[in-house]
Parts: C-alpha cells; structure tokens; sequence
C-alpha cells in the first residue's frame, strides 16, 4: 500500500538553533500516527513545514503526499490537497456563531451574497458527524473547549479533509471530552480519513495510535508499530528521553513544619453575574515544607479560587479572611498580595505567565524589579547575573537568557515562569496546572523543582487536571467540587477512586 504522506530528509534551521535535521515521517491510508517527543524535539515544527506555515524555501527535503512531491507556500496551498492542521492554540472567533466559525473564509455565497440557509444545513450535517448537537446560531464564546474542538474538527471536514493533524488536541480536555475525541479519530479512520496526533499523554496515544514516530533533539529516533508489537509507556519515554525513567515522580524527604497559610470562609462571586456565586465558603491551610493538591473535575472552580486569592484577579463580592504565617494579610490586589508572600503561576503561560515577545532576562526579574534595581533604575549588570543564575539552578534550554521566550518550548517557558516567582521571593506558591503541555521529561524536571521549593520550607499549593499527579508528587489533597471543598485526605490514604467517590458523592448531597 501506497503511503499518503512521506517527508524526507525534512531540514529546518532558525538562527541559533537547528529545529529540524534529516527528519523522516511515513503515514499510511486511514492511519492514526502519533508523533511524540520532549518539548523541543522538533513535533511542531515538522506539522508546521507539512501544512506551510513554514513555507517551501525556508526548509530543506521533500515532502510527498498522495505519490507527488509538493510545494507549500501557505496554509492555504496544503489545506487545498486536504492537509488540515489545528493547533493547540484554537483558531476560532468567540464572539461569531459556530456556523460563521466553520464557513470563515470558505463562505457559502451566491453572487456575492452569503447564503446562509446553505451554510445552515450544512452546519447541522458537519456537528451531527462529530457528535455535536448545538444550533448553528450559538456563539463560540457559550460553548466548552471539548466542544470547541469539535468544531475545529467540523471545519476541517467542510474543507474535505485527508490528512488531519491534532497538536495537543486533549490538552484543555477533560476524561470524557478527551475520550469523545479519541473515539471520533477512530470513526474517522474507518472511513479513511488519516490522523497525526501529537500529545504529550501517552496512555491516549497507546489506545488509538497505529504507528508511533519518536523525535528527540529535532531527529527521528523511531517508530513503534503498535499492531506488530506491545508499545509500553515506558518503551515510548525511554525512545523520547534516551533514557529509562525508573520513577515518574522524583522523591522527597518530607519534613513539614507549622501552617504559612491559612484561608478562612472564602467565597466569590462570579465576576458578571453577580447571583451566581463560584466559591463557596472554602478553608483550607498550607504547612511549610508541605505540598498540597486541589483536585477536582474541570468547572469545580479550583482556577477561580487561585486567582481571587491572588488580588482578587477573579470575581466580585468577595469575602473572607487570607492568614501568612498567623498574621491575617490584605490581598485585595496582586500587588498587596505579592507583598503579603503569595505567588501565583497561571494554568495559561503564554497569555497571563510570560511576555513572548520579551527576552528571558526581562521575564525572569518582571515581579521584582526592585530587586534588581538602583534609586528606582534597573541595573543591567545585575539582572544579568539574576536571569543567569535561574537559567543554570533550573536548567532553562536556551542559546543564552537574551533568547525570546516565545521561541521557547512549553517546558522552559514554565521554568521561566517560576524563575520570575521564585526572584520574588514568595512564601506560598500556587501553581496552577504546572505541567500542561509539558513532556514527560520536562515534567520530571518541573516535579524536581517543586520538591526543591517545599525543602526550602515553602508552601507549596499544586492544581492539577491529572490525578497521578497529584498522588505523585503531593503531602495532602482537596478534593474541589461545584466551588466547595467535599473532601481533605492525606496523600498515603488517596485514590484516583477515592477522588472520584468524594466528587460523586458530593452530587449526590
């Protein structure tokens, strides 16, 4: 059988750094192939040279699709055979209906006017065939990422697609989202349509991949067919790091000393509509040394909470008492509460944690300028040995600190991002889904750091979507449901089970 696609010899240099060298990618007819490899390794880069965004001429090698060598030089030219790309990042506008979404740029029109009966029915045909039931009227903005996927996935069947390619597509999701899009990849190759999925979670790529491609330091070092033999985790990590990774969670000598923080009857409302209050009544306390986890299914309220505990970034009418170290503190604004020893690292690095379009050594010293300054003047010299400093303590991968850190991969972005909170000298750190998007290496290293943190007897406050995790590398769990706290249980006595139980249990009350 004939391949669909085959990429060969692809070569990709940016200035510094060589992206891409001699990579080989083979995908077969109505195959579901996964690409997996350590932030860096090159994923991105290749769909990217495969679907034009980089285009012929920035790149040396050939790409082959449907027996022909082509040439894309736009997004445009490779969507045109049927090579469909959605990004991590969803390219969808909020505020226009799911239909306007779809048909953006491809529009049903007749004589220039647009036909929107047409595009109608054919809306309502395109979310039937991807398990959606919203009218077509319904704005982006009122439905969830799961669903929001989904349509993406629409779009890309009204341009005819052949080859559809998924960065990261469960990245946001929850289990059941995550699991609906799986099952729709497997439909789809029943009826030929091939997939490239790229994600860092493995145990969805060992249900619906056929072939696995490995990259590591922007190379092919391998590729697994899952039919002709048993594909293990551990056989996937070991091709991606170049090494066994015996424990995925990295161990700690715990010693845990008196409570740094405390919060008392904290409740919010949400921030436009005022009767509908988000967080109920919550208390909780964090010891020094100590690493404690909220769980909770998407929607429990866990990132609401986070960021009205951090001057109050979230919500109205918000009442309640915050303690640090005994002493009740003012955290009405990020200001007071970064004074008051909290640090808070956003679930979304790249629109709330960084500045992209900013070089590390700014980034790094951006919640402490006064640590680096003279009567108000930023002392250049000095900000230099700071950002130098967290780039050797927390192995940040980059040519130097004057690197852009929009050119990072997601894994250095998130150290840069807790070099920025670390210079600030907090006391209590809340990290909100510290690892997403990150690979399997790059989390070790991340768990590493947050062990470093709780020795040096900081309180350490960890949200995260997967429970592994957070049995993993945690002291104590929440567990967060419909904005309250329905169970405390040390990590020794939890479960993925007795998570759940707690959660379900709290519906049933």
């Amino acid at each position: 059988m004939r391949p669909i696609l085959e990429m060969k010899g692809i070569t990709k240099t940016f200035p510094g750094v060589n992206a891409l060298d001699r990579v080989n990618l083979t995908v077969m007819p109505a195959e579901i192939h996964a690409v997996v490899g350590e932030n860096g390794a090159g994923k991105s880069t290749l769909m990217k040279v495969l679907s034009g965004v980089y285009p012929h001429g920035s790149y040396t090698g050939d790409i082959v699709f449907e027996g022909e060598t082509r040439t894309y030089r736009a997004i445009s030219d490779s969507e045109k055979d049927g090579i469909i790309i959605i990004h991590q990042e969803l390219a969808l506008v909020p505020l226009l209906s799911i239909a306007e979404n779809i048909f953006l740029g491809h529009e049903t029109a007749k004589n220039g006017v647009i036909d929107w009966f047409e595009a109608f029915r054919k809306t309502q045909d395109l979310l039937k065939r991807v398990g959606l039931n919203e009218h077509p009227n319904t704005l982006i903005t009122n439905i969830g990422t799961g669903k929001q996927q989904l349509v993406e996935i629409a779009k890309a069947l009204n341009k005819q697609v052949k080859l559809l390619i998924l960065d990261e597509p469960t990245a946001s999701l929850n289990e059941k989202d995550s699991e609906t899009l799986l099952n729709l990849l497997k439909d789809f190759k029943s009826k030929g349509i091939a997939s490239i999925l790229i994600s860092h979670k493995l145990n969805e790529i060992s249900k619906v991949a056929d072939r696995i491609t490995v990259l590591r330091d922007g190379t092919t070092v391998d590729t697994l067919d899952c039919h002709a033999e048993t594909v293990s985790e551990d056989r996937i990590i070991k091709a991606m790091v170049g090494r066994e990774l015996k424990d995925r969670y990295p161990k700690r000598e715990r010693n845990i000393g008196e409570t740094i923080f405390a919060v008392k009857d904290w409740s919010v409302y949400h921030p436009i509509h005022a009767d509908r209050q988000m967080i109920k009544h919550v208390s909780m306390n964090v010891r020094a040394g100590e690493v404690v986890g909220i769980a909770g299914l998407m929607g429990a309220g866990r990132t609401e909470l986070a960021m009205s505990l951090f001057g109050r970034s979230y919500g109205q009418k918000i009442t309640g008492d915050v303690f640090v170290h005994g002493k009740k503190v003012d955290t009405s604004t990020v200001e007071m509460a970064m004074k008051a020893g909290l640090a808070y690292a956003t679930e979304d690095r790249k629109t709330f944690g960084l500045v992209l379009i900013d070089d590390i050594k700014h980034n790094v010293t951006l919640a402490n300028l006064e640590g680096v300054s003279n009567n108000a003047v930023v002392d250049d010299m000095r900000e230099l040995r700071v950002a130098n400093g967290y780039r050797s303590e927390l192995g940040i991968r980059s040519p130097s600190v004057f690197q852009l850190t929009g050119n990072l991969s997601g894994g250095n972005q998130q150290k840069v991002v807790l070099s920025k909170w670390l210079f600030a000298g907090p006391d209590v750190l809340i990290l909100d889904e510290p690892t997403r998007g990150i690979d399997v290496g790059a989390k070790y290293e991340i768990y590493g750091i947050i062990n470093r943190l709780a020795d040096q007897g900081k309180a350490v406050i960890v949200i995260s979507s997967e429970m592994p995790e957070l049995l993993g590398i945690t002291d104590r769990i929440y567990v967060m449901n419909d904005g309250r706290f329905v169970a405390e249980m040390p990590v020794a006595e939890a479960s993925q089970e007795s998570i759940m139980r707690a959660i379900m249990k709290s519906w049933e009350n």
